[in-house]
C-alpha cells in the first residue's frame, strides 16, 4: 500500500459525495426527455425539448443547475482549507451543513416544495460561510 496516499478528510469526502450527486443529477431530466420526445430530439438543441417533459423532471434539472452553481464555491473553500491545513470542528460542521442542506434542497426542489427549498439553500450557504470563517480565523 502506498504510504503517500492521503486519507480523505470529512470535508473532502463530502465534496466528493456532492460532486458524485452532481454527476448523477442530470439523468432524471434527460431520461424523462427521451421518454417524452425520443432520443434524437434530446441529442439536439431544439427549443421544444422542455415541452411535454414532466414538471418533476424540469425541477430535477433546476436542482442540478443549482448544485452546479453552489458546488464551485464549496469546492474552493474545502480545497483551500485542505491545502492550508485548516481542519477544525467549524470546517467539518460547515461541510456537513452544506452537504446535507444540498441533499434536502435537491429532494424538495424535485418534489416541488417551495419554502423548504429556499430554506435549504440558505442553510447550505451558511455551511459555506462556516468554512470561510474557519479559513479567515486561521
Amino acid at each position: 500500500m502506498n504510504q503517500d496516499i492521503v486519507a480523505l478528510t470529512i470535508e473532502l469526502r463530502l465534496l466528493v459525495y456532492a460532486a458524485f450527486i452532481c454527476l448523477l443529477l442530470w439523468l432524471p431530466y434527460i431520461l424523462a426527455g427521451i421518454m417524452s420526445h425520443g432520443l434524437m430530439p434530446m441529442l439536439g438543441y431544439g427549443a421544444s425539448r422542455e415541452e411535454g417533459v414532466p414538471a418533476w423532471a424540469k425541477r430535477a434539472y433546476r436542482a442540478h443547475l443549482n448544485l452546479v452553481e453552489n458546488l464551485a464555491p464549496f469546492a474552493v473553500l474545502v480545497l483551500v482549507a485542505h491545502v492550508s491545513n485548516v481542519h477544525s470542528d467549524l470546517t467539518v460542521w460547515g461541510a456537513q451543513v452544506f452537504f446535507w442542506a444540498r441533499v434536502v434542497q435537491i429532494l424538495v426542489t424535485w418534489g416541488g416544495v417551495p419554502i423548504v427549498r429556499t430554506l435549504a439553500f440558505a442553510v447550505g450557504w451558511v455551511g459555506n460561510l462556516m468554512i470561510f470563517a474557519a479559513l479567515m480565523g486561521a
